[in-house]
């Protein structure tokens, strides 16, 4: 590594990957010289899938993506920390909307007082992902609707097989709020 190839770490919880996670994380890829992607391992947190399955997807969905300066690593313990032992000089976070910014900013503040050689930038998520979240992928998928427009083709089978029920073992009266 060069000394001045900035490197950029692009963390989240990707449970699962959907479009709006890949298109934050391409267009750092043209940004930066690296990005990591950063899958966190949170014992305390319940996800659909493990840390390795994310991993898997994510590497995946970037191959496809031809997104060869992208790497997928686990983090373990704080951001702030990993990002140093990275020598990374920037944390990528997308926003879809104002309501992420009050939390985004505050681990910004956060990672900054820890680590106060690291920046972090926002990118707006693409107006037609604004809307768009894992959650609501997880709860789409839990009613047996279509995800194919929400997620990665390369991986939809595999979110699928985890998530989706069939139409038939819907629950009456049941709708998505």
């Amino acid at each position: 590594m060069t000394e001045h190839m900035k490197t950029a770490i692009c963390p989240g919880s990707f449970d699962p990957v959907t479009l709006g996670h890949l298109d934050i994380i391409s267009r750092a890829s043209k940004i930066f010289d690296r990005v990591v992607v950063a899958v966190p391992v949170n014992p305390d947190k319940c996800f659909s899938f493990s840390v390795e399955e994310r991993m898997d997807m994510l590497q995946k969905v970037c191959a496809a993506q031809g997104l060869e300066n992208v790497v997928v690593d686990r983090v373990e313990g704080l951001l702030a920390d990993y990002a140093r032992e990275r020598s990374a000089a920037v944390i990528i976070k997308g926003l879809r909307a104002l309501t992420d910014f009050e939390y985004e900013f505050q681990q910004a503040l956060t990672n900054k007082k820890l680590n106060p050689a690291l920046e972090t930038m926002f990118l707006s998520t693409s107006a037609e992902h604004m809307f768009l979240s894992s959650s609501m992928v997880k709860q789409v998928a839990g009613f047996g609707g279509d995800i194919s427009h929400f997620v990665p083709a390369c991986i939809l089978e595999v979110i699928k097989g985890r998530l989706c029920q069939p139409a038939a073992e819907q629950r009456e009266g049941d709708a998505l709020a």
